[in-house]
């Protein structure tokens, strides 16, 4: 099933606007190239509505947030949903200090994204208005296992109700809830969370299979997250001696490039509570 999503994103080509980090912003532009939709990246304040109206789907990043860029993610989300686009929130580093927390709830008030994704931390301190994280990684204490797993699939849902989303928890075991179905994907590989930019790629990519298949938004945003997981295991086990954290980045994007839908429906390890 999945394998049709990633092939309806190459049939598409669809054009997502990315308001994200500059840590990132060069990976996150070739996964979406790897996938085979078209990035475009533009942050100033005077012309994100104009560049976003032109796009399909619309993804904010808060990773190297400042003043400018809000109002720059605030102008175009709120184009965004009035041209009917998709639209995803990453909230990289929310409990880490308050403007990111509060940014977060603020966008996620005025634009009611379709897809909020985010480690453990991040989402349970949306949930509740506050929380820690360390830096931009979940805290060491917030970690989902399979003993808390129907506890943490019991959590994914509460929040995609509350904030009327698809809630993407990405972890070592990565839930997709609309609130009522999750999707429990267990594709990975734990040197992913060693790279920069793992999960801001993983955004992008989410991105333009929601905005491919908007009709189907949660299997689409499975979809995504199987196909980046399984690129992690594809990229692991391309390694050669000597190779390492920088290599690996490369062949990850590779690994989704050169991924068809019938890898992915092989590959795709996943199950639907």
């Amino acid at each position: 099933m999945f394998g049709s999503y990633l092939e309806r994103v190459r049939a598409v080509r669809p054009l997502i606007h990315n308001i994200t980090n500059y840590v990132t912003v060069n990976d996150v532009a070739n996964m979406l190239l790897a996938g085979g939709a078209s990035p475009i990246m533009a942050d100033e304040p005077q012309e994100t509505a104009q560049i976003t109206a032109l796009c399909s789907g619309l993804n904010i990043n808060l990773g190297t947030l400042n003043a400018r860029t809000i109002e720059g993610m605030l102008a175009a989300g709120l184009r965004a949903k009035e041209l009917g686009h998709v639209t995803l929130l990453d909230p990289v580093g929310a409990g880490a200090s308050d403007l990111r927390t509060q940014t977060a709830i603020k966008l996620m008030d005025a634009i009611g994204f379709d897809i909020i994704r985010g480690n453990i931390s991040e989402i349970k301190t949306l949930a509740k208005g506050s929380g820690t994280t360390r830096g931009v990684d979940a805290d060491p204490g917030d970690v989902i296992t399979e003993d808390n797993l129907p506890e943490m699939i019991h959590f994914a849902g509460d929040f995609a109700k509350q904030w009327g989303c698809i809630a993407v928890i990405t972890g070592a075991i990565d839930l997709v809830s609309d609130g009522e179905r999750c999707y429990v994907i267990r594709n990975g590989h734990p040197r992913m969370s060693r790279i920069t930019g793992s999960g801001c790629m993983l955004s992008g990519l989410m991105t333009a299979f929601a905005a491919a298949n908007p009709a189907h938004l949660l299997e689409a945003c499975a979809a995504a997250v199987c196909t980046m997981g399984l690129a992690g295991e594809i990229g692991h086990k391309r390694l050669l001696a000597g190779e390492g954290n920088a290599t690996y980045r490369s062949r990850l994007i590779d690994a989704v490039d050169q991924m068809t839908g019938e890898d992915l429906e092989q590959g795709a390890n996943y199950e639907l509570r």
